[in-house]
């Protein structure tokens, strides 16, 4: 069978029955999307190249402890831990410029790390659900977009083939999202 026909949850199997080539293959597969990821998000080829080495060290961490419970969505799931590692790096060198709301309050201030209490809960859940239908309020091909970026984890070429336009209106479409979201959130701010 052709290596790149073989299921991405059969070689996770094959790895952790022995088989190394197995996440070899897995490596191999995805590195560039894994690697483009990282790239866009620390804007450095040598520290990207690092929290891709770091991301494997932890995926097969997770994979040898048997947290990875994510049948047949691999590629997502290394993908917010790469997502993860590049965070908490720009975090620890505080090389992102600060991103604050409209009190002036930094926006990862809200991200938390440990367990949230009550409180915390209740203002999660409000915020998510405000996002949510602020998102469902935004034109169709904005929406469908931000969607499978955001919550599918979908490349911008995989948008693009899956929505039958080209990169470029997908990257338009993503920009406009935004661009809107900020809008419906600053107006949702005032009225409170």
């Amino acid at each position: 069978m052709h290596t790149n026909l073989i299921p991405d949850q059969r070689l996770v199997i094959s790895y952790l029955e022995g088989n190394e080539a197995a996440l070899e293959m897995l490596i191999r597969r995805y590195k560039q999307k894994v690697m483009t990821s990282i790239y866009m998000l620390v804007h450095d080829r040598y520290l990207a190249e690092d929290i891709f080495q770091e991301t494997f060290i932890k995926v097969i961490h997770s994979l040898r402890q048997g947290k990875y419970q994510h049948e047949g969505k691999f590629l997502p799931w290394v993908i917010r831990i790469a997502r993860n590692l590049c965070i908490d790096h720009i975090r620890r060198r505080k090389k992102m410029p600060a991103i604050t709301d409209s009190e002036g309050k930094d926006v990862f201030g809200y991200i938390k790390v440990d367990e949230p209490n009550a409180q915390d809960r209740i203002e999660f859940n409000q915020t998510n659900s405000l996002l949510l239908s602020l998102i469902e309020k935004l034109p169709e091909e904005q929406r469908e977009v931000l969607i499978l970026r955001h919550y599918g984890d979908l490349s911008f070429k995989e948008i693009a083939d899956l929505t039958g336009c080209s990169i470029n209106t997908a990257l338009g479409r993503m920009r406009y999202a935004i661009l809107n979201l900020r809008k419906m959130m600053v107006f949702a701010e005032q009225r409170q």
